[in-house]
């Protein structure tokens, strides 16, 4: 029997104590110790979970034998903390976004592959069973040439003046953009890879005065695709935050969110296997697997077992690594330029349009290749 991983996760708020949570119950992995700024978290789940709880990341990142580390802090921080565990040989699990510069993103995305250090970006809805269908079926070209993408996400996240927290805080890495946008925008590089050019962003404010509660931009990617990106986290008429895209082909159309896949396969074009001409809808219960533990949805058990896959074999392609997380932090970087009106925001492209390659099957430890 393999040993489990031993791993120790910094930043008990609300997406650490998640991340502890499934972490601690992921076959293969073992938590050994919690860091927090916190002693009144930190002691709570040294008492009730019998974690060792550690108040300075330097005294975590010594103990004997540690594999890996889950930074679930505010952004600002992630850059030092990721950089200090791969100095010392540890592989990182990182949440979104990566950090609050796109250039020092993509270097430390090229230090972790010199290193052979697994680093992965908490970009859970890459792990949801109906994204991940729509990206298999743009690999086998059920949608003919890709022409649009429309990525959009709404919710009543903010509907009041918000008390200050890091959220509130652009300096934090808070705000509509890098909270809540980050999400599709991280979609639409899977599907289309790295825009070149971004224009006409706006990011208002309704209620936040530090940060932005709405992003609006347009974007343009090689080969003549063209995108749009509409997020409102102050929106009244949503019942909770729900993230969707549209893609448009020459052979169809696909329309999808965490619920279900509707594609629609046109005159000229040749539908996959499991699919017909005209439109067919798919539900996330046919395409999602069972993981080892549930908390929340299926996706965030399902990254923290494809962390652990990850380290098992560092060399091997896995989802969300560090460079398609610099490469989303790089299309924030120019929605932000742009809507501040610096010209011309053009991309130092990090992330390619992923190539044709045979069928695949999304699973619990990312993508697998589909039994003929």
């Amino acid at each position: 029997m393999t040993e489990p991983f031993n791993v120790a996760l910094v930043g008990l708020g609300k997406m650490g104590i998640s991340h502890l949570a499934i972490a601690n119950a992921t076959p293969g992995m073992k938590v050994v110790a919690v860091c927090d700024t916190s002693a009144l978290l930190g002691g709570m789940v040294q008492k009730y979970a019998n974690i060792p709880y550690l108040a300075q990341y330097a005294d975590a990142l010594s103990l004997p034998g540690l594999d890996g580390v889950i930074v679930a802090t505010p952004t600002r921080f992630h850059a030092d903390m990721i950089r200090q565990a791969m100095a010392r040989g540890i592989h990182v699990f990182c949440e979104k976004p990566m950090t609050l510069d796109a250039d020092t993103s993509g270097a430390i995305a090229d230090e972790a592959a010199r290193a052979g250090l697994v680093g992965q970006v908490g970009y859970h809805n890459r792990f949801v069973g109906t994204f991940g269908e729509a990206k298999r079926l743009l690999d086998l070209g059920a949608l003919g040439r890709l022409r649009h993408i429309h990525a959009e996400a709404y919710g009543p996240v903010v509907l009041k003046p918000a008390a200050k927290t890091w959220r509130s805080q652009s300096s934090e890495g808070g705000g509509c953009l890098y909270d809540y946008a980050a999400h599709p925008v991280n979609l639409m590089n899977w599907y289309a890879g790295a825009p070149v050019t971004c224009s006409g962003a706006q990011m208002t404010q309704q209620w936040s005065t530090d940060v932005d509660d709405a992003v609006f931009a347009n974007l343009s990617f090689d080969g003549g695709v063209s995108g749009q990106v509409s997020v409102n986290w102050a929106d009244e008429t949503a019942r909770k935050m729900t993230t969707k895209l549209c893609l448009w082909g020459d052979h169809g159309k696909i329309t999808v969110d965490r619920q279900e896949i509707q594609v629609f396969i046109g005159t000229n074009g040749t539908p996959p296997e499991g699919y017909r001409k005209g439109w067919t809808i798919k539900y996330i219960t046919e395409l999602t697997d069972h993981p080892a533990f549930y908390l929340r949805g299926e996706e965030y058990s399902a990254q923290m077992e494809g962390f652990v896959a990850a380290m098992r074999n560092p060399a091997g392609p896995y989802v969300n690594d560090f460079a398609s997380g610099a490469a989303t932090d790089r299309t924030l970087s120019m929605i932000r330029d742009s809507a501040r009106g610096v010209v011309p925001a053009r991309a130092t492209a990090v992330l390619k349009p992923v190539p044709q390659r045979p069928a695949m099957r999304a699973g619990l430890f990312g993508w697998t290749l589909k039994r003929a």
